[in-house]
């Protein structure tokens, strides 16, 4: 079978790994959790980061943090229609007011028309991005209108790690971001996720929410003066909570994988992109091909593909073992924890709405080869190439 992912942990991480563990070590978070999280801000060229238990948590994090931080001129936020589920639902369960965008055809993120139209006739305080598949979005123009309407921009990047804009990477350019490292997507820490900030008062929000609504992952500094304030001595620091915060950490044995993964990044990224290359080589689809833009890296994550034949399509692979998925959630306004909250019709999102009816997505890998993607792309030219 021609899996859609592989797993990045290998024998030899296993093996690290129970050496690690023979040696009766904290598991839950701990001193790694913050070398883990100090390797990847590294890399990532960010400030601070912060590890979860999952990318979906990160979402979760990044919008109840900015409930907490004072910064929200209102509740509305805009929300991709073409997203993750965890991308909405967090944003329903804090009670915001969700704005949904159509996407574009071209990389999949919004519609920058439609985006401008709600900016200016909503005025909503957040925007959280959706980077799709590891396509680049025209960071310049997002922050253009975000910066113009005065919108606090949140990157969603769980399918992005590794891709960029004008050299700079995807997960850098918003007040908070967010990743995931579950398994199967760039690099695995099991289950997990980061949020990242340069904002020092967001970074200690975000810990703190982390954590219960407590100071113990903060500067000694910051501590003593959040202390002096609340008349709180040392003993009953221990718990005392600042925040109405929750339980999103994730643990040192998770945080030991990815130190060793983050080694991997740089690999991991170039096949994947080479991958994405040769199925733009490879595949014949005269309906619909995605454009990635000239000045970015694409770290793909799955190729996809929009096809009216999209079921003879998924039939054939199938029949030849080859995984496929639907294109993300496809047209999120019809999903049914959604639909009884809204009167949207689908004549407001009418590219989501031909991805929902049109559009899969491809295996990409590091292990994948170029024969199985010239098988791939053989099958799916088949049906393409026919008349529709």
């Amino acid at each position: 079978m021609i899996k859609l992912i592989n797993d990045t942990i290998s024998k030899k991480d296993i093996k690290l790994l129970i050496e690690w563990l023979e040696t009766y070590p904290r598991l839950t978070k701990g001193p790694l959790t913050t070398q883990f999280e100090k390797k990847w801000a590294q890399w990532l060229g960010t400030k601070h980061a912060v590890f979860v238990n999952s990318g979906s948590s990160a979402n979760l994090l990044m919008l109840y943090a900015l409930m907490e931080s004072g910064r929200l001129k209102n509740k509305k936020v805009v929300i991709p229609n073409l997203c993750w589920a965890t991308d909405l639902a967090p944003a329903i369960q804090l009670q915001y007011e969700p704005l949904l965008c159509d996407c574009n055809l071209d990389t999949l993120s919004v519609d920058l028309e439609k985006l401008e139209k709600i900016f200016s006739d909503q005025r909503p305080s957040v925007l959280l991005l959706v980077s799709v598949l590891g396509l680049s979005p025209d960071m310049d123009e997002v922050r253009k209108l975000c910066d113009a309407y005065e919108v606090i921009l949140l990157e969603d990047t769980c399918e992005s790690m590794g891709s960029q804009f004008k050299n700079a990477n995807l997960g850098t350019f918003g007040l908070m971001s967010s990743f995931s490292t579950y398994f199967g997507h760039h690099i695995s820490t099991i289950e997990g996720g980061m949020v990242c900030t340069d904002d020092d008062d967001m970074h200690d929000l975000l810990v703190s929410i982390r954590s219960h609504g407590w100071d113990r992952d903060w500067s000694p500094e910051k501590q003593a003066k959040t202390r002096s304030k609340y008349e709180v001595d040392d003993f009953d620091a221990l718990y005392t909570f600042y925040h109405a915060g929750m339980n999103l950490r994730s643990t040192d044995l998770q945080a030991f994988i990815g130190i060793n993964q983050i080694d991997k990044l740089d690999a991991i990224f170039m096949q994947r992109n080479k991958n994405f290359r040769m199925y733009e080589k490879y595949l014949k689809n005269p309906f619909w091909k995605p454009s990635a833009l000239s000045e970015s890296f694409t770290s793909n994550f799955a190729y996809p593909v929009i096809h009216p034949r999209r079921y003879e399509m998924v039939e054939a692979l199938r029949e030849n073992e080859i995984e496929v998925r639907p294109l993300i959630c496809g047209s999120m306004h019809r999903q049914p924890f959604y639909r009884h909250r809204s009167e949207e019709s689908d004549e407001d999102f009418p590219n989501s709405e031909l991805i929902r009816t049109c559009g899969f997505y491809l295996p990409n890998h590091p292990d994948l080869t170029e024969q199985d993607i010239k098988k791939i792309c053989k099958i799916v030219n088949s049906i393409a190439e026919e008349e529709v």
